[in-house]
């Protein structure tokens, strides 16, 4: 599994969380599960600022289900009192399932009508998140029954666009579309409707955001690295490419990002 603190810009910060696998009955549907749990202090609240995936996620927690689609900027959220949250970060074949057009969703959220069938899902996991030990697996698996059910079989199309985002996302991922389209065998264009039907997203947009968190998780973990090295390794023009790369997205220089992760 991808390292459970990339995407994550402060883990000192985190509350409880922990990312679980996906069920063997999903892995085609959900690339993992997270869930986090806290219990702060009346009066105190704890921000997470994260430079997330290009997915859409699903996320059940107490009062609701909320799709989320793909963001192109940082986000946080700030958390207060006591409560849990589980979420799927979704593959492309879950998608269309649950949103036609997820490029409506890109840096927003939507929380899902209540019918019987959400409802039977929020209840459900809510209930194995509050049964005691091997709580998290339980839910996970209440959640998985759920969207396995909603999703239905897996066919070929859909099977290619997780293919795609694997290219784009994965370890070893392109570093251009270009050299993504020529790995799939398919045209750049095609990359780029499988890309933008699934996610919401361009190829490129979708390289620049994995490249970025790459670049934040290494500044943040090998205080040693040099920046140059680092851009250069993950596919940046130069060091000045990396630094405004991140003072655009996360509004801080790397080397300040880095002694701030320390502090």
């Amino acid at each position: 599994m991808v390292n459970p603190t990339r995407g994550v810009l402060y883990p000192a910060r985190l509350p409880q969380f922990h990312r679980l696998p996906a069920p063997s009955s999903v892995t085609d549907l959900v690339a993992w599960f997270w869930i986090p749990e806290w219990d702060i202090a009346p009066g105190r609240s704890s921000r997470q600022e994260v430079v997330a995936y290009p997915a859409l996620n699903l996320v059940v927690d107490a009062d609701a289900v909320t799709l989320s689609g793909a963001t192109t900027r940082l986000s946080h959220r700030d958390l207060r009192g006591s409560g849990w949250a589980v979420g799927a970060l979704l593959r492309p074949a879950a998608v269309a399932a649950l949103i036609d057009e997820p490029g409506s969703l890109v840096d927003d959220e939507r929380v899902l009508d209540e019918g019987a069938d959400v409802a039977h899902l929020r209840r459900s996991v809510a209930v194995a998140m509050g049964s005691g030990e091997g709580h998290r697996p339980r839910a996970v698996e209440a959640f998985s029954r759920w969207l396995g059910q909603r999703v239905g079989p897996v066919g070929d199309p859909a099977r290619q666009a997780n293919a795609a985002v694997e290219v784009l996302m994965g370890d070893g991922a392109a570093l251009t579309p270009e050299e993504a389209a020529t790995r799939l065998a398919v045209s750049v264009r095609t990359l780029q409707r499988m890309t933008h039907r699934h996610v919401g997203l361009s190829p490129g947009a979708m390289i620049r955001r994995r490249r970025l968190q790459e670049a934040a998780q290494r500044v943040r973990e090998e205080p040693g690295a040099d920046l140059a090295s680092i851009a250069a390794e993950l596919g940046y023009a130069d060091h000045a490419h990396l630094t405004r790369d991140f003072q655009a997205v996360l509004g801080v220089a790397p080397r300040v990002y880095r002694s701030e992760t320390r502090r």
